[in-house]
């Protein structure tokens, strides 16, 4: 009988945010069905899959010294993601001429031809053998994973391009969406955060088509998807909020307990000419009093969002507003960014270039600023009980997350007395401390 050869190897590198996460564990799950074995090393693979960031120049930088990186020590590299069209496609073509293959972001068909046609499978793929979990490969840690709802964006921020390499918003069928929730919570996953370019506009271009899930109708919209979410049993996160007036009505679903009181809301900045700018949209909006209002209803939501600062033409007086502004709202989680002028964005045009040295001063004010608040809201918490999901735990110390915080860009809860505790569990915590990002207690002896 002559021997079966073994199956073609694949290496995979996923940069950049969540969204592009969710790219890779679609192509990683779809190689696997195609029966290629996922390997974690440059050196054991027979190709490389490279999927880029494109947002800022750093991120631009990491990219391309990761492409550099599979190249010298693999030499079969396929690249995809947000540097694959346009000028950085080309730039990386010129730099890297030996590159296989070049595409976009989410072009998951794109990449899977390539890797068929660089390195063809040596055999079929035996569902019977090679067991896929039904989730797909994912990942994150089996206990939490993205749900990405829609592709693409429809606003045309100056400072951003994504619109041009993701396209305008298309959503995913709410059917489609909740198929692929109720299978990750069936495999276990205890938190679902729900992202994609602009949550809030889930369903605008399909006119919220209505879909149907367990037999039932249900229209392709914000507060329906949260409805339907929350009816899993686990928590459901939200990020990537625009705070148009339809947010409101989520809102007593976190009161009620039904998702978690949590909302990632990009804002940006507080100055009105920059927001003008900055092209933001709902920027006319009177933020101040709708999170006043929101803290009414439930008070116990914990806001998180991003701030860009040395914008073009961002003057003292705009940078003044921008932390009287954080000091009123009284955000939980804030990051903040110097504006980087990303080859192709609008906003390289305008007038008023802030010097490098003013940026990187303003950064650091903002962020001595929102620290204040940041432990400000901490402190609040000590003395209370909190649900806690275990991320980590190494002898009898557990990290873990409370509802206030997101994996990697938020703080932790770290617990003491964890004995018997692993990653996955949820316990109740009494904080007992809190210092500028993290709160620190015990499992209750009740648990």
């Amino acid at each position: 009988m002559s021997e079966q050869p073994s199956s073609r190897k694949v290496g995979m590198v996923s940069l950049g945010c969540p969204k592009a996460l969710v790219d890779s564990e679609r192509i990683l799950t779809q190689l696997k069905l195609d029966g290629y074995e996922l390997v974690p090393t440059y050196e054991g693979a027979d190709v490389v899959v490279v999927n880029t960031c494109g947002f800022i120049d750093s991120a631009k930088q990491e990219s391309l010294d990761t492409i550099n990186e599979a190249m010298q020590a693999n030499g079969k590299v396929i690249v995809t993601g947000c540097m694959g069209k346009g000028k950085d496609a080309e730039l990386i073509k010129h730099n890297f001429p030996e590159i296989l293959h070049v595409s976009g972001a989410a072009a998951y068909e794109e990449v899977m031809g390539a890797v068929r046609e660089f390195v063809p499978p040596t055999q079929q793929h035996n569902p019977l053998v090679d067991l896929v979990p039904p989730q797909g490969i994912k990942l994150t840690p089996r206990h939490y994973a993205y749900l990405k709802i829609s592709e693409g964006c429809n606003h045309r921020c100056s400072f951003c391009i994504i619109p041009s390499m993701r396209g305008d918003l298309v959503s995913r069928p709410i059917g489609e969406v909740l198929n692929e929730a109720e299978g990750l919570v069936k495999a276990g996953v205890k938190e679902l955060l729900v992202i994609s370019q602009d949550t809030s506009a889930y369903g605008v271009d399909t006119k919220y088509r209505t879909g149907f899930w367990q037999g039932r109708p249900i229209k392709t919209r914000m507060q329906e998807l949260c409805e339907a979410l929350s009816e899993l049993g686990v928590w459901v996160r939200l990020h990537y909020v625009y705070p148009y007036p339809h947010v409101d009505n989520i809102i007593p679903l976190m009161a009620d307990g039904r998702i978690l009181p949590y909302l990632d809301i990009p804002f940006q900045h507080a100055s009105p000419q920059v927001l003008k700018n900055m092209r933001r949209p709902a920027h006319q909006e009177k933020t101040l009093e709708r999170i006043a209002r929101w803290r009414e209803m439930c008070p116990e939501l914990a806001l998180r969002s991003t701030f860009i600062v040395g914008f073009p033409g961002e003057t003292e007086e705009d940078f003044a507003q921008l932390l009287e502004w954080i000091k009123i709202a009284e955000l939980d989680r804030v990051g903040c960014f110097k504006y980087s002028p990303v080859d192709g964005a609008a906003a390289n045009e305008l007038p008023g270039a802030v010097p490098e040295e003013v940026k990187e001063e303003r950064w650091q004010i903002f962020m001595e600023t929102q620290q204040t608040v940041s432990a400000s809201r901490l402190q609040q918490k000590v003395g209370i009980e909190l649900a806690v999901l275990i991320d980590s735990v190494e002898n009898d110390r557990a990290v873990g997350r409370s509802y206030a915080d997101a994996p990697e860009i938020d703080g932790s809860v770290i617990l003491d007395n964890a004995q018997g505790l692993q990653a996955g569990d949820m316990v109740f915590a009494e904080i007992h401390s809190a210092d500028e990002y993290d709160l620190y207690g015990s499992v209750c002896e009740d648990e």
